[in-house]
């Protein structure tokens, strides 16, 4: 390890975990405020967080008060120590609510989540915003952070973590289910980073 690794090791790490996977989920339908429960596949990769989170120590663990966070956190093994975050859940859809893309797409063709919204949802700066207050919260722990949500808002959320503007660049983060993903610092506070993205090695398909 050299001393730039060694550095960057010795400040906070904000992990996020995205819920396992809905029924909703593996069909491809817009899933915000309609509160499903996970599959058995989705709880069976919940229970593989656990053991890829083993060993790691967090001064907080913040979780979206939706059940598929929820249920991912306590098979995780959070569950105990989690607070609801009511800014972590999943972006409201509105009137896309339960529709694919491909389906919202055919009577919109240019239609675009992270740049457009949703009628009757939520806008993308609504839903920056919300994710500003996660960066600001997690931010003044200044320790390792342990987040549930949800895969959109959590595109969002890392967006912001490193200054960029969601509605041009959220759209590229994708995101699996149960995935692991850390937001940190290269040397210093003042340079917020991506450390890794999208960690399934543990996920079984």
């Amino acid at each position: 390890m050299n001393r730039d690794d060694a550095e960057c090791k010795e400040l906070p790490i904000v992990y996020i975990a995205r819920h396992g996977e809905t029924a909703w989920s593996l069909t491809g339908q817009h899933t915000g405020l309609t509160d499903l429960p996970l599959t058995e596949a989705g709880e069976r990769n919940a229970r593989r967080l656990k053991e890829r989170l083993k060993g790691l120590v967090f001064a907080k663990v913040f979780c979206s008060p939706l059940q598929r966070a929820v249920r991912t956190c306590e098979l995780a093994g959070f569950g105990a120590v989690a607070e609801f975050d009511c800014d972590l859940v999943e972006w409201n859809y509105g009137e896309y609510e339960g529709r694919t893309g491909a389906k919202i797409r055919a009577e919109r063709p240019a239609w675009q989540l992270f740049r457009d919204g949703c009628p009757g949802g939520e806008s993308p700066q609504q839903v920056a915003a919300r994710a500003d207050h996660v960066v600001s919260r997690v931010r003044a722990v200044r320790e390792d952070v342990l987040l549930f949500s949800s895969g959109h808002f959590i595109r969002v959320l890392a967006s912001r973590w490193i200054g960029i503007e969601p509605t041009v660049n959220a759209r590229s983060l994708m995101l699996s289910t149960a995935s692991l993903s850390a937001l940190g610092y290269e040397n210093e506070l003042s340079r917020p980073v991506i450390r890794f993205w999208n960690d399934t090695s543990h996920v079984i398909s």
